[in-house]
């Protein structure tokens, strides 16, 4: 069985970048949505961007961004992948990824059996998914609330493309999440951070160490 792929997001730290790396992260994440507390701004992060190791990609998580802040974006920060966290149509995936020549991963929020059906949609447009627990109505953010779904839904499910495990996954839940679901991939925000938007070393190396551990 293949190695568990593990992303950290809501990178905002060069001692992140260096957990992350550190204990082997496949992807680091940057959140560039302004009511996250896991925001970063441009600058900031194509200053740590330029210093992330070869191998470990870099990817850039947005919300419903127009092409004027993907353009400065995409211009700044070197970057491997963009991230669509927000309620992208299929067409605007594969416009975003036909103007800016990179690969795209597109979120898709889950709370029952009904909202699999719009993952389909997406595989045929973006390069990878990543199939996170549905916010609550009402929720300031997409993602990074740290709530979990029913695992099972996901229990044998195949997509054309690579897929991506999130919501609510946390170093002492990742290795039953990844046994209910068949994940190869898993990405983690909250479930590392020792206050909103503050990362943990310590939750960091167990939670990449935890998900590795199952792929035995």
């Amino acid at each position: 069985m293949p190695p568990v792929s593990v992303k950290i997001c809501g990178i905002s730290q060069p001692k992140d970048v260096a957990a992350a790396a550190a204990a082997g992260a496949a992807y680091l994440g940057f959140v560039f949505f302004a009511k996250s507390p896991r925001n970063i701004a441009i600058d900031a992060a194509r200053d740590l961007a330029v210093d992330v190791p070869p191998g470990l990609a870099k990817v850039a998580l947005v919300v419903n961004a127009d092409d004027a802040f993907l353009d400065d974006l995409a211009a700044n920060v070197p970057l491997d992948m963009l991230q669509l966290h927000g309620s992208e149509t299929p067409q605007r995936v594969a416009a975003i990824k036909a103007r800016y020549g990179l690969p795209v991963m597109k979120a898709v929020g889950v709370a029952d059996a009904g909202d699999l059906d719009a993952i389909d949609a997406y595989a045929r447009v973006a390069d990878q998914l990543l199939i996170d627990a549905k916010p609550p109505k009402g929720a300031d953010l997409p993602g990074g609330n740290g709530l979990a779904f029913d695992w099972r839904l996901m229990a044998g499910r195949r997509f054309t493309v690579p897929w991506m495990l999130a919501g609510g996954l946390r170093p002492d839940n990742v290795a039953e999440a990844l046994r209910l679901t068949g994940a190869q991939q898993v990405d983690v925000s909250s479930g590392v951070e020792s206050a909103p938007g503050v990362k943990d070393t310590g939750l960091i190396t167990s939670f990449i160490e935890n998900a590795k551990g199952t792929a035995q």
